[in-house]
């Protein structure tokens, strides 16, 4: 006969979360599925501060940790160009900000009220969460039908890949992500189209 005491009472076993293979079919966005998600969170209540913070994550590859907590002295409006700043050890770098992020920005801080010293703030002034951001670009998801539940990592993914499918080497790719190992970037050029396109020449 089993002994049963307190402890094995009050014992819960946490449900085993699935592999992420079980639960989506990619880790990744396409270009066109960006573009939706972007629309999509255009039509928020803050739309124009949640379609920039998909944007951003997205041209930049950064974590949801480094985008909430984006500030505006990492952005140059003169030289337009962004300070990357990496958690897990990444290695820092500088990229270049297009057009259309660059304006897009400006807008962000002409209209943030209060005014921050973080780029994506909540209506209280308080810096976006990350939490919050996660839930957003569920939402998103969902309003863009993207048929899978999208979630902040995925467009950290999509810009490598996004960056892979142009061409870039791994070299490069591994400094604008700021991999300290190369072995976390090899992953976007092995799976980039490009990769097989001359094999049936």
């Amino acid at each position: 006969m089993k002994l049963v005491t307190p402890a094995t009472v009050n014992r819960t076993v946490a449900p085993r979360r699935k592999p992420n293979a079980e639960l989506r079919r990619r880790e990744y966005l396409t270009d066109a599925e960006i573009e939706r998600l972007t629309n999509a969170a255009k039509a928020n209540r803050h739309g124009h501060r949640d379609a920039t913070m998909i944007l951003v994550a997205y041209r930049h590859g950064l974590r949801v940790a480094e985008l909430v907590d984006l500030r505006w002295d990492q952005i140059d409006f003169a030289t337009a160009t962004l300070a990357v700043r990496r958690i897990k050890r990444g290695s820092p770098a500088t990229h270049p900000i297009r057009g259309d992020e660059l304006r897009a920005l400006r807008k962000l801080q002409r209209e943030q009220e209060p005014k921050s010293p973080f780029v994506f703030t909540s209506e209280r002034g308080a810096p976006f969460t990350t939490a919050g951001f996660a839930r957003m670009v569920e939402r998103a998801g969902n309003a863009a039908k993207l048929g899978f539940k999208a979630h902040p990592h995925m467009l950290r993914h999509a810009c490598g890949f996004a960056l892979a499918n142009k061409g870039h080497d791994t070299r490069a790719l591994q400094g604008y992500l700021g991999h300290r190992n190369i072995q976390h970037t090899v992953r976007y050029t092995e799976l980039s189209p490009d990769r097989f396109k001359d094999f049936w020449r």
